[in-house]
């Protein structure tokens, strides 16, 4: 006996079709057309689109950073990317300068043991290659991938924290190569964006604005072409994370004209929030907005959605990195500076993108599960196992309404923040149900925001070494 949802509508990245789907245990077990309902449990998916679960390929829970830990822990972080859709998240492990990469690693797989609710996995952030030639660390590399993690974080920013220079990189980047493993960039001059900071702040520009004003789009762009020109050198995949901007995009775009194995996402943030709407000078309350890349100008907004379109644009993910306002954003008054950075995002990821996405004319449906759910599975070495509604998959499955409007509020979400960067706002279409491996864990038309699984349920994924999809 199993679970057949019944009357919707199939969306995958390939095409879409009127057909039912059988769940049997963990797996999608048949789809087809009027299959036999009688020895199963029906779900009447009626009206409904039927999508592979979401999967945010780049979020922070439980994360030391600026002082304090992001907000939310691997049980309510993942949790409300239930609520919103999201049944697949990969975090980040931060190795430490000065430790290793098993330390980082068991680290983060205590930090979600018994704790996460969904399916997860694990980019490595590389700080440190350990002593002498750094032998030690490019063969921790080797034992990451036999763990399951197929990428590798880098950061351009923040210096003596995570940055790194361009030698380790370029080291980094030759041994994932042979691994045939992926490169994940946070592409910003650091060094730059660090003296500009230091000048506003003595010329006494230390409110939150300034912090948008700091780092510049060309940091970003500059930052952008010089890890693909390195990757491309090192004859590795790079993949960009968060990219703001379309001075960052036309970089992307002319390196992947010249045939770099170059991709990258967006965020949900930079496609519909702006410096003018959201931070222009006026209040202690733009706080709220600070993470890096910090918002942009609203005429970059175009070029990105264009390039989702257009295919230069990979994934949509979230960076969701929350922290509170009231305690935590304090940290930094007085000094932009030593505001935490970062803004919660994983529970309105889908419902954001499908109205100014879907709803407004941009790309249809089928595309929609591409950013959000096949692309991230195939980049990311997991379309073995998730991304699609196909049998022998995972039972990742995501019936959505079109129709339902829903208004988004701190006072109704399961985040842990005390805001949320899109309060009030009125989208059309949201999940209705959701299931995980099998399970149905929310049902938002009987118990709206309420995770219906098991807290710890969620299971690390191993992922396959696949150059993001590009060797």
């Amino acid at each position: 006996m199993g679970t057949l949802i019944k009357n919707g509508t199939v969306v995958n990245a390939d095409g879409s079709k009127k057909v039912d789907v059988l769940i049997e245990g963990e797996k999608i077990a048949k789809i087809g057309a009027g299959l036999d309902p009688a020895i199963h449990t029906v779900v009447d998916a009626a009206n409904l689109l039927v999508m592979p679960g979401g999967i945010d390929v780049h979020t922070h829970l439980d994360m030391p950073f600026g002082g304090t830990v992001s907000a939310d822990d691997y049980t309510t972080g993942t949790q409300a990317a239930a609520i919103g859709g999201t049944t697949m998240l990969i975090d980040f492990a931060l190795q430490s300068p000065g430790h290793t990469m098993r330390e980082a690693f068991d680290t983060w797989r205590k930090k979600s043991d018994s704790k996460a609710c969904i399916d997860f996995s694990l980019h490595m952030a590389v700080t440190d290659l350990g002593p002498g030639d750094g032998s030690q660390g490019l063969r921790e590399m080797e034992e990451m991938v036999a763990e399951g993690i197929s990428s590798f974080k880098l950061f351009m920013a923040y210096p003596g924290v995570l940055m790194i220079d361009d030698g380790l990189m370029f080291r980094v980047m030759q041994k994932a190569a042979k691994l045939n493993a992926l490169c994940c960039i946070h592409a910003e001059n650091g060094s730059a964006i660090d003296i500009v900071v230091a000048q506003m702040l003595a010329e006494g520009k230390t409110e939150p604005h300034y912090h948008a004003l700091s780092r510049s789009p060309k940091a970003e762009a500059e930052a952008t072409h010089r890890a693909i020109a390195l990757a491309d050198m090192a004859g590795a995949a790079v993949y960009i994370v968060h990219l703001s901007n379309a001075y960052a995009l036309d970089n992307l775009k002319l390196m992947q004209k010249r045939g770099a194995k170059a991709l990258a996402e967006t965020c949900t943030q930079y496609l519909v929030l702006s410096i003018e709407d959201q931070m222009p000078g006026k209040s202690w309350d733009e706080a709220k907005f600070v993470f890096t890349p910090p918002l942009r100008e609203k005429w970059n907004q175009e070029p990105l959605w264009q390039a989702l379109t257009d295919g230069s644009l990979s994934v949509v993910s979230t960076d969701h990195c929350p922290f509170r306002f009231a305690d935590q954003k304090s940290l930094g008054r007085g000094n932009f500076a030593k505001i935490p950075n970062g803004g919660p995002g994983v529970e309105n990821r889908l419902q954001i993108l499908w109205h100014y996405g879907v709803n407004s004319g941009r790309f249809r449906p089928e595309k929609f599960v591409e950013l959000c759910c096949t692309a991230p599975a195939r980049i990311f070495g997991m379309e073995y196992k998730k991304g699609s509604i196909k049998e022998g998959l995972d039972a990742d499955i995501l019936l959505w309404d079109p129709n339902t409007e829903y208004t988004i509020s701190v006072a109704t979400q399961r985040m842990a923040t005390d805001y949320n960067m899109f309060e009030g706002w009125t989208v059309k279409g949201n999940a209705a149900k959701v299931f995980s491996r099998g399970e149905i864990v929310v049902d938002n038309t009987a118990q709206p925001g309420k995770f219906l699984g098991t807290t710890g349920r969620g299971r690390f994924v191993k992922r396959e070494v696949n150059a993001g999809g590009l060797s």
